[in-house]
């Protein structure tokens, strides 16, 4: 549940600077290059920091 707000959260972000970027005039063809790479990132970071610790083995 954590990752799917974490997800929401950074597509948020990444639509307030897809917005910024066709606001300043950036060709689109860089706006969704932009995207994908802030999607990815998104992602990675949101495994990383909701992924559950695996408990210690005995």
């Amino acid at each position: 549940m954590s990752f799917l707000i974490y997800l929401l959260g950074f597509a948020l972000v990444t639509g307030g600077i897809a917005w910024g970027l066709s606001v300043a005039g950036v060709p689109t063809l860089y706006i969704a290059i932009a995207c994908v790479i802030l999607v990815g990132i998104g992602v990675l970071s949101g495994v990383s920091k909701t992924r559950m610790k695996d408990p210690p083995s005995n």
